[in-house]
Formats: structure tokens, C-alpha cells, sequence
């Protein structure tokens, strides 16, 4: 019966559900309050958050950590990688580990490259 339970519980076992359905629910709910605060975000973009943090704006360092937040719990509950084995979870969960900061090196490094260009003027080549 505690192996039923674990499987009903989001958030490390800190919200349990008696059913299937409820926890359904209840990661959907999670899913939409996470998609509504990116949204709202977006639209409003508040002067605070338009700082500079590791060359990029600090809401677009949010909008990669809500992302990413809500593609582990698409995958963790409604993909059931949580009733899997260990040695299958790791094989899914490290790759994405290493790959998931070499995408946004490359992001970072090429949307700098960009900026300065433009930013220093940009001549295209006359053919």
C-alpha cells in the first residue's frame, strides 16, 4: 500500500492524492498556475526583472527555469518515469542534465554574438 501512495504524490510526497484522477488533476493544476505565471510575466516584463544576470535578462532566466520545471513534471508523472527503474530514470534524467546547460551555453553564446553585431552595426554583404 506505500508503494500506491508514493505513486500519488507530487512534490516528493508532499501532496498526496487517494486516486489516479485527483493526481491528475492536481499536476494539471500545478501545470496551468506555472503556464499562467509565464504568461503573465511575458506581458507584463517588470522593470526589475529586465536586469542583466549572466548575460541574459533575469525574466529570461525565469522563463528557462519555469520551462524546465514544467517539462520534468510532464515527463515524471504524465510520461510515468516515476514507476520506472532507477537504471532507466538515470538514462532518461542524466543525459538531459548535461544536455539541457550545453543548450543554453549555446544560447547564451550565440544570442551575445548576435547582439554585438547589431549592435555595432550591421553591413550585409553586397553581392
Amino acid at each position: 500500500m506505500a508503494a500506491d501512495t508514493h505513486k500519488l504524490a507530487i512534490f516528493r510526497g508532499l501532496l498526496k492524492f487517494k486516486s489516479n484522477q485527483q493526481k491528475i488533476w492536481g499536476v494539471l493544476i500545478f501545470l496551468s498556475i506555472v503556464t499562467t505565471i509565464e504568461v503573465v510575466l511575458g506581458i507584463v516584463k517588470p522593470a526589475s526583472l529586465m536586469t542583466m544576470f549572466l548575460g541574459m535578462k533575469l525574466l529570461n532566466w525565469i522563463f528557462i527555469i519555469l520551462t524546465i520545471v514544467k517539462a520534468y513534471y510532464i515527463a515524471w508523472d504524465f510520461m510515468h518515469i516515476r514507476d520506472e527503474k532507477s537504471s532507466l530514470q538515470s538514462s532518461i534524467v542524466l543525459p538531459l542534465l548535461i544536455l539541457i546547460p550545453y543548450l543554453v551555453f549555446i544560447l547564451l553564446v550565440e544570442a551575445d554574438y548576435i547582439f554585438e553585431v547589431m549592435r555595432n552595426g550591421f553591413v550585409s554583404w553586397n553581392f
